[in-house]
């Protein structure tokens, strides 16, 4: 392996710039999309992105990813209906095979998107699009692809994207766009996209159990006179096993008081005497989380034994990230993290949580 100093890279090495152009369709995820599918939509894809060479440990251990900063404007191919958008999201690509200068990655990347449309019953009406209740949304993107390394400035790369935008539920309806398509793209590195490597020897990390807590917020759109956008509450408590001195498996129970649910009861006079009874749900749920320096990508399988009386599939799928404040090997807190949660069923999102945890 390459071993060198972090004082013998050149300033600017790994940083490159990515454009794809995508080409794709609406995926109907659900019968209660009844908007309009365009045959093709379309959409430019910019990364400003960043090769790592191994500064920080976590760098090594993860295997040198990239790191990066995309926008994405998109055209779902009906702008008086669905409108267009334009996303800001964080990414990591990851190497998954490399032969030669041949390369096979992932990334996955999640943001803010504006709509330019969205569902309303004021001027401009749209009340056909019941895809999106809001201009701001969630925008989270996957994109896998096959690349060609030319040389130390120049890459060509093509493959499969899938992105997503919706509010969480944040205003109804909103059941969400999913675009899946095909790209193919050019990208050009300054100084080099091949930066050498520092390698060195790292002591693998022990692979230790953690009792963890997290607490969290949402907000929801109620069911009620005026339709308020009003709190609901989530509590987490788990245990974790850091393995591969990278990841964590988890495995836990969630709890979640949702006011939207209770005012829906009281507002309808529905389970009368009962509505905190039937407004809080309860699960068991397990996953893993990949450990990227201090964010921590989380994705976990639920499966409820309580449902409010809004009662939705059995299980559900909670994706996010953590961002630590406190990563220490010894002492009595170990762990302090703040959270961003999207949880969905099936593949149509639910609630955006936010919150702040802790690890013993």
């Amino acid at each position: 392996m390459l071993q060198t100093e972090a004082q013998d890279v050149p300033v600017n090495s790994g940083f490159g710039i990515e454009a794809n152009m995508i080409g794709g369709r609406i995926i109907k995820h659900t019968k209660k999309f009844t908007a309009p599918i365009p045959p093709l939509s379309g959409a430019l894809d910019v990364n400003f992105l960043w090769q790592t060479y191994g500064k920080k440990d976590w760098q090594q251990r993860r295997n040198f990813p990239v790191i990066g900063i995309g926008i994405t404007c998109t055209d779902y191919g009906n702008s008086a209906v669905l409108g267009n958008s334009i996303g800001v999201y964080p990414n990591l690509q990851i190497p998954l095979i490399h032969r030669g200068n041949v390369e096979w990655t992932l990334r996955i990347g999640d943001g803010l998107a504006y709509v330019s449309r969205k569902y309303q019953t004021i001027a401009p009406i749209d009340t056909t699009n019941n895809a999106i209740g809001s201009h701001l949304n969630d925008f989270a993107v996957v994109m896998t692809d096959l690349r060609y390394h030319v040389n130390d400035h120049w890459q060509v790369q093509c493959g499969l994207s899938f992105t997503h935008i919706s509010n969480a539920d944040y205003h109804q309806p909103n059941l969400g766009i999913n675009l899946g398509g095909i790209h193919a793209g050019v990208q050009y590195s300054p100084v080099t996209n091949r930066p050498k490597k520092i390698i060195k020897e790292l002591t693998p990390l022990k692979n230790r159990w953690l009792i963890q807590a997290r607490t969290g917020i949402t907000y929801n759109e109620a069911r009620a006179d005026g339709d308020p956008v009003v709190p609901s509450y989530i509590f987490s408590v788990y245990a974790s096993k850091r393995w591969h001195s990278n990841n964590k498996l988890i495995i836990g129970l969630d709890y979640g008081y949702h006011t939207d649910v209770y005012d829906f009861l009281k507002r309808w006079n529905v389970e009368h005497g009962h509505e905190m009874g039937h407004a809080w749900d309860g699960a068991f749920f397990a996953g893993n989380e990949f450990l990227i320096g201090r964010v921590g990508i989380l994705t976990s399988l639920g499966i409820y034994y309580h449902q409010t009386y809004l009662k939705f599939d059995p299980f559900y799928e909670k994706f996010g990230c953590n961002y630590y404040l406190l990563q220490h090997e010894h002492g009595p807190v170990k762990e302090l993290f703040l959270s961003a949660m999207l949880l969905a069923h099936e593949i149509t999102a639910q609630y955006g949580e936010f919150g702040i945890g802790v690890g013993f």
